[in-house]
């Protein structure tokens, strides 16, 4: 089974969308995610890398393990690199995208 190298690419942060639509009463988040862009995680299968959100884990795990298993070209093409994902989080507010790579190791 191979490795998925998780790189988090970038961090966004929609202001205006926090402002007009999320409650602060019930999610009063001030720093909601802690990674930092350039950070590398390393899945090895169905376990979710410590230090890695499980919302974020809940979005990619699909693509991770399809990676793992050696499956290629997602949506025929859409990647340059055919053995490799990009994914963001589910978070509408402050996403995360990651980068994942299958590794050439098993």
């Amino acid at each position: 089974m191979r490795k998925v190298r998780i790189t988090v690419i970038r961090k966004a942060c929609y202001s205006d969308l926090i402002e007009k639509y999320e409650n602060p009463l019930e999610n009063p988040l001030e720093n909601p995610c802690d990674v930092k862009e350039g950070q590398v995680f390393i899945a090895n299968g169905w376990k979710r890398p410590e230090g890695l959100c499980e919302s974020a884990w809940e979005s990619m795990s699909p693509f991770v393990m399809g990676l793992v298993h050696g499956a290629k070209d997602f949506y025929d093409g859409w990647m340059k690199n055919p053995r490799s994902a990009m994914i963001s989080c589910n978070d509408g507010f402050r996403p995360v995208s990651f980068l994942l790579e299958a590794m050439e190791e098993e």
